[in-house]
């Protein structure tokens, strides 16, 4: 089992921090409940946190603005979605010459779009389901060669706007739904199988988690609100396939340019092979949020999970 050290910096060493949360992406409320907890284990850690809620508190304030009205010597990211886990924020912190938790502005830009994020594996000789690109245009007919398949919005994350789709009807109507929260939209080639998450500290996999639910896939209420929803560290993994899944993590981080922390996201098939889906370099920290739990199996309390994140900042 992994088993991470905790940070040996002493609280007063971070200065002060500003913890990044709610933004105006559909991943409001997953983010403010996450910096929300984040704040939380940083003061009950010693260190001196303060909030801000980008686009809440000041709503007639741009975020730099925001940023700039404050007096503080790192952030903490618990910002998801578009203008926060995109390198958009990620960008702002460089210009005004801040460390800042997670992954720079080019591996942010990357991993919140997952078709490109998607090419640059494949490029590798990565594992990543096979896509096509939908438009209003797409002959839904021609694509039924390709089915079943999942349907996503390329810049979204907690599965919002995703939709499984079997049918050609069906897929027509998931680009619908689909489309309106992005302009881009793709077709997902559908993995039956097992889906696992490997949770990543500077550097090093967690311990890997078999997610299993009711539910049509992991979706939006799955993830966040239902009780049914069980996480298995008694993976059924044998020794080899659980090496094999957390270097296939790290390759898929460290290809992307991701730093400090983040979360791979992976199906097996039937036949054993793991493809990869996403990765996530903000994921959530609420408390149905997976990297807390991989990091509490590898000996890490919440408190010292939210420090030993910030001790990655740079």
């Amino acid at each position: 089992m992994s088993v991470i050290a905790p940070s040996n910096r002493t609280p007063a060493s971070f200065g002060r921090v500003a913890v990044l949360y709610g933004g105006r992406s559909a991943e409001r409320a997953v983010s403010l409940n996450s910096g929300a907890a984040v704040l939380r284990g940083l003061l009950s850690a010693g260190v001196d946190a303060f909030g801000i809620d980008l686009y809440g508190e000041q709503a007639d304030e741009l975020p730099i603005q925001q940023l700039q009205a404050q007096s503080f010597d790192r952030v903490f990211i618990a910002l998801h979605g578009p203008e926060g886990e995109d390198g958009t924020v990620q960008g702002a912190l460089q210009m005004l010459a801040k460390p800042y938790t997670g992954s720079e502005v080019m591996a942010s830009a990357l991993g919140m779009d997952k078709v490109r994020c998607k090419q640059l594996w494949a490029s590798l000789d990565l594992p990543t389901p096979g896509y096509q690109l939908l438009t209003e245009n797409t002959e839904w007919e021609a694509l039924a060669g390709m089915l079943p398949v999942m349907v996503k919005p390329d810049h979204e994350g907690s599965s919002i706007g995703i939709t499984r789709a079997d049918t050609a009807e069906q897929l027509a109507a998931a680009y619908q739904k689909a489309s309106q929260l992005d302009r881009c939209v793709f077709a997902e080639r559908l993995i039956e199988g097992a889906e696992y998450t490997v949770s990543i500290i500077d550097g090093q996999a967690l311990p890997v988690i078999r997610l299993e639910t009711p539910h049509q896939f992991y979706d939006y209420e799955a993830k966040y609100h239902a009780d049914d929803t069980h996480y298995h560290f008694d993976t059924g993994l044998d020794a080899a396939q659980d090496a094999e899944i957390r270097r296939l993590s790290e390759q898929a981080f460290a290809a992307v340019g991701c730093r400090g922390w983040g979360r791979v996201d992976l199906m097996q098939d039937r036949q054993g092979q793991f493809w990869l889906l996403e990765v996530n370099t903000v994921p959530g920290m609420t408390d149905h949020s997976l990297v807390p739990m991989a990091a509490r199996q590898a000996g890490l309390s919440f408190e010292q999970l939210v420090v030993k994140i910030l001790e990655t900042a740079s």
